[in-house]
Formats: structure tokens, sequence, C-alpha cells
């Protein structure tokens, strides 16, 4: 008889998350933990079961524009796939954006929402894409304290009724480049009726299909450079869906994130409101970006998790040489590297969600809010490239079907590569990152907070992580003391090396305090395994700079090419 392989399966999301029920139970109130465990529950019997067979079902499906009708008429419609619509539905119904501003739990909100997102995502197909945008435009606008876009906007971005609700897109990306925003070509002109209209080119706005827009542009006679530009709010919610002054000119054909109806915006006159005034728009927009990094990292969690949930069921069901690859040590090594970096990236980011839902309830101290502006960069960036890492070997687990599309497994790789370009780059960040600590003392605030994750663990077996993620903070801090003062272009040279060691140092305090906790509270030895295991993985990636050596690469970048 012919032998055919079982496919890897997934059961309840939730239930099987022993990481996410941990961390938890750790956390949150008592009662908070019981009242918030039935939607994530449901949220995850969803995405294991009847959102994750749709996914497979919709594998090859991708949303289409139509820029004509049948008699010439221009109407941009975007038709996106069943599967975005029942996703559509599903994050709408179950809050994953409006637990967050119903506070139902205070502070811990946030907490409860993006365990919801968690869930959610990887059965998406990168739906998570225009919620995060809602959720920042909602979050910007609420900062902005305009009154009137308050009130009509954010009801709709942050409801559970499906036939109101709004997504937000985000409108900064220009042929002229993504993080430069200061070289906007877009223009803002007022009309004789006062009303600003824009003119210019998006090059990259995701989630076309949206209903409202925040875009940044620079009003007519404004000078040159960020702070000339102001943020607008842009509805393109109309009765017969026509955006007026908004040409659709292409959908981007992407690496991954196919789902996500990303366009090439031609805006030709769309009425515009501005939001906080008319300069200082990047300003303006900064509560957005803050929540959408946020979110960057929720994504590339999730995709760990899933990826590591269809390895682990996969190897009990693939034998090979008389045993599974369950059964395998070399195999089981290799998943136990992956699921510590996936644990580390875990507790980074919703340390970092806690710190997030404290601001926004108006609880968090000075200091806090400090490490809070240190670390969104710095979790975005280290989660996004343990994504691509993980999400890689993950397929390798597979052998070749890991490679065939038909298995769905492609797709895990491929849109995990976004994560480490949107919303700025890893480079782009790293360079953030290092500002704030040279401008306010923020890295002696992580310091301290790494100390206090360390302080009262006494397991022996936590020791060497214990010393590794102290001594890694120590070699960043008195690494950036001694470049600052005598090699500036080596500090920028080096600023992605540090940002990864403090996000890696960082993410092993946060191991070694919960799995502390975990031996005690719940007798279970398998975080002390992960902090265990991502110590082995490496922590410190500082490295003496040699300005010789980076000039010498300098200079064959330089070089032209011979003719």
């Amino acid at each position: 008889m012919a032998f055919y392989q079982d496919p890897p399966s997934l059961g309840n999301q939730y239930d099987d998350d022993r990481v996410l029920r941990s961390y938890l139970a750790r956390v949150l109130p008592r009662e908070v933990a019981a009242s918030i465990t039935p939607s994530l529950r449901e949220m995850g019997e969803l995405s294991g079961g009847r959102l994750y067979r749709l996914q497979l079902a919709d594998r090859e499906n991708e949303p289409e524009l139509t820029s004509w009708d049948a008699w010439g008429k221009r109407v941009d419609r975007v038709e996106v796939t069943q599967l975005w619509k029942e996703a559509a539905r599903i994050a709408c119904e179950h809050g994953v954006v409006a637990t967050a501003y119903e506070r139902a739990h205070g502070a811990f909100s946030r907490v409860h929402q993006f365990a919801l997102a968690y869930l959610f995502d990887a059965s998406s197909d990168v739906y998570t894409c225009p919620l995060a945008m809602t959720d920042g435009a909602a979050r910007a606008l609420l900062a902005s304290d305009n009154r009137a876009l308050i009130d009509r906007a954010v009801p709709r971005l942050t409801g559970r009724d499906p036939a109101r609700a709004w997504t937000s897109g985000q409108w900064m990306t220009e042929r002229t480049g993504g993080s430069d925003v200061g070289r906007s070509e877009t223009v803002a002109r007022p009309g004789p009726d006062g009303a600003y209209r824009l003119y210019g080119t998006k090059w990259f706005a995701s989630a076309a299909t949206s209903e409202m827009a925040l875009a940044l542009a620079r009003p007519e006679g404004n000078p040159e450079g960020s702070r000339g530009l102001a943020l607008f709010y842009v509805e393109l919610a109309g009765e017969e869906g026509r955006r007026e002054g908004v040409l659709l000119n292409r959908l981007k054909d992407k690496l991954g994130t196919r789902k996500v109806p990303t366009a090439e915006l031609t805006l030709d006159g769309v009425l515009a409101t501005p939001v906080a005034g008319l300069t200082n728009g990047v300003r303006a927009i900064a509560p957005m970006l803050n929540v959408t990094r946020t979110w960057n990292a929720i994504a590339a969690v999730a995709g760990m998790r899933r990826g590591l949930a269809l390895a682990r069921s996969y190897a009990q069901r693939r034998a090979l040489f008389g045993a599974t690859l369950a059964e395998k040590p070399l195999h089981m090594d290799t998943l136990a590297e992956l699921q510590a970096e996936f644990e580390g990236a875990f507790h980074l980011t919703f340390r970092a969600i806690e710190l997030l839902g404290r601001e926004e309830t108006g609880s968090l101290t000075e200091s806090e809010a400090k490490l809070l502006r240190l670390m969104i960069p710095i979790a975005k960036l280290t989660t996004a490239k343990q994504a691509v890492s993980v999400l890689s070997e993950v397929l390798e687990a597979f052998g070749g079907a890991g490679y065939i599309e038909d298995t769905g497994l492609p797709r895990l790789l491929r849109d995990a590569q976004v994560l480490p370009i949107w919303e700025g780059t890893t480079n782009v960040l790293a360079l953030d990152a290092l500002r704030v600590i040279l401008k306010d003392g923020s890295l002696d605030i992580l310091a301290a907070e790494v100390a206090r994750l360390l302080t009262g663990v006494v397991e022996p077996k936590l020791a060497e992580a214990e010393t590794a993620a102290s001594r890694a903070v120590s070699h960043a801090r008195a690494w950036i003391k001694e470049m600052a003062a005598t090699d500036r272009p080596g500090l920028e040279a080096g600023a992605r090396r540090v940002a990864i060691t403090l996000g890696r140092a960082l993410s092993l305090a946060l191991l070694v305090r919960h799995a502390a906790w975990a031996m005690d509270r719940e007798r279970s030895r398998a975080a002390l395994a992960a902090a265990i295991q991502f110590e082995r993985n490496g922590v410190d990636c500082i490295r003496d700079h040699d300005p010789d050596t980076v000039e010498a690469l300098a200079e064959t970048t330089r070089q032209k090419p011979a003719t």
C-alpha cells in the first residue's frame, strides 16, 4: 500500500499554549484572569479550528483591484478574499481592538487585547495589519484632543458592530523614501471654503479598503523638513464606495502579506482635516507608531508560535529510520532552541504591553515611561529578526514539505519577512533607540529593570543565565560610554548590535524571572529550560569596533563598477 504522510494539526490555540496561560496566571489578578479566559478560549478554538481551515482553503486567493466598470467609469474597487471578510467580522465582534478602549480591566485591558490579537493573528493572513493601524489611529486621535474627529471616528474604530466598524489606513511612505518622511512631496492646499485638499502620491498604503486614513502632508507655504508636515484625517467611506480625490494606481506585488491590499495612491484633491494644527505632524502621529510597533512585535511572536505548534505536531507524526522525529534528539534539540527564542520574544513583547496599558491609564511612573520609550523600538526590532530566523528553521524542520506552497508553510516565512521592514527597519529603530539612550538616561533605567527582575532568583541552574543578562547590559553601557566619547561614527555603526543585545538581555531577564515563578507556583520546569537554552543561544552581540575595517568596507562600497 502507498504511504501518505499525515499533515500537522492544531487544537485549541489557547488551551495548547503553556507560555500564554502561565504568563497570564502570573501577571493578572485572579478575578481578571477568570473573567477573560472564556474570550481567549473561544478565540483559541477559532484560531486552531474553523478560521485555520478557512485559511488553508483560501490559500491561493488574493485581493483584486477593478479600476474601471464596464462603461468606462473609474471605480477603483478592491475585493478582498473570503478569509479576510470573515477575519474582519471575527476581529470586530471579539473586540480585538475594542477591548483596549473599553478598559473593563483597567491597565490590564491591553494585556487582554493583545492576548486576543496573538491568538487571532496566525490564522488571519495578516488581517492584524489594518487592525494595528486602526488601533494606532484611535490612539493618535485621542491624543490629539480634536473632539470633532474623536467623536466622529473613534467609536467606529473601536466598536464591536461589524456593520458600523471602520478600519484606518496610514499614509506616510512616498517615492522619496520611507523613514525620511521629511522629504514628503504631498501638498495640502486650502480651498475657497477653507477646507484642505491633498495632492501627491503615497507609494505604499496598506489596507487600501479602509474607511479612513491618517496622512502626512505639507501645508502649502510650510518649510521643508519634518516640522513643516501636518497630520491630516482623510475619510474614505462614501455612499457609493467611491473615494473622491483618491486614485488607486495599482496593488503592490509583494513577497508576502499577499492578502493585504497594499496600494499606490495618487491624491488628487481628496478632502482632509488637520488633526492637530498645521505643523509637527510627525509628533502628532507618534502615538500611532508606538501602538503599531507593538502590534508588529505581537505578529512576530504569534508567527513563531504557529510555526512551532505545527512543527511539534509534525514531529509526532513523521517517522524516519524507525522512530518519529519527536524521538530524535537532534531534531528536538533544534526545536528547543527555537522554542527558547519564541519564549524570550513573548515575554519581552508582553512586558512592553504591560507598560503601554499603564501609560494609557495614567499609572506609569516617570522611570517606566522612559523604559517604555526605549523598549518599544527594541522589542519591535528584536522580535522581528527572531521571527524570520525561527520561521526559516521551522520550514527546514518539515524537510521538502516546508518548501511546498500547498502545505501553507512557506507563507509563514514570507509573511514574517515584512516584520523587520514595516514600521521602521532594524537599522532605523536601532538608531532611534540609541538617540533615546543618549538623550534621557533610559539605559540606566533598563539596567535597573534587569537587576530588579533577577533579584531574589536563587535557582542554581539559572545562575549562568542571570550572569549573562547582567553582563550584556553592563557591556552595552560601558561600550556606549566609551564610543560616545571617542568614536561617534563607530557608535552609530554598532547601534544594531547594541539594540539587539539589550533586547536579548532584557528577554533573558524576563525569562529568568518567569522561570523562577513557574517552578515555585506551577512546579513546572519548562520555563527553566527555555531560559537556560536562550542563554546558550547567545545574548551579547556587541563587538569591539575596528574603524580601519569599517573604512575598508566603506571604500569597497564606494567603488564604481568596472566599465
